[in-house]
C-alpha cells in the first residue's frame, strides 16, 4: 500500500489546483486557492453544479478517481484538501476487481 508524504500531498494538492484552474476557467490562480476554501456555497470559491461536473471528468482523467455517488461527490468536491485525499486514497487501494 502507498503511502502519501507530506510533500507528495503538497503536490497533489497543487496539482488539483492548477486542474481546477485550467478546466473550470477561473478567474484567479492556483496560488490564490485555499487548500480548505470551501469550493460550493455561501463564503467559497463560488462554484456551481457545472463546475461540478467539469471537475468529476476531470478527477477521472487526470488521476483515474471515479465519482458515480452524488453523496460521495459531495464529500469530496468540498475543498482542494478533501480532493486530494479521495485522489490519494484512489492511488492507494488496489485495483478493484472487474467482472
Amino acid at each position: 500500500m502507498a503511502v502519501f508524504s507530506m510533500e507528495n500531498t503538497a503536490t497533489l494538492k497543487n496539482e488539483i489546483k492548477h486542474l481546477m484552474v485550467d478546466n473550470l476557467m477561473l478567474q484567479i490562480s492556483a496560488e490564490e486557492i485555499g487548500d480548505d476554501q470551501p469550493l460550493f456555497g455561501p463564503g467559497s470559491l463560488g462554484l456551481d453544479s457545472v463546475d461540478a461536473l467539469q471537475l468529476v471528468v476531470a478527477l477521472d482523467k487526470a488521476y483515474g478517481l471515479k465519482i458515480a455517488d452524488p453523496e460521495a461527490a459531495r464529500q469530496i468536491l468540498q475543498s482542494v484538501r478533501s480532493m486530494a485525499a479521495a485522489v490519494a486514497n484512489h492511488k492507494a487501494s488496489p485495483p478493484s476487481q472487474q467482472p
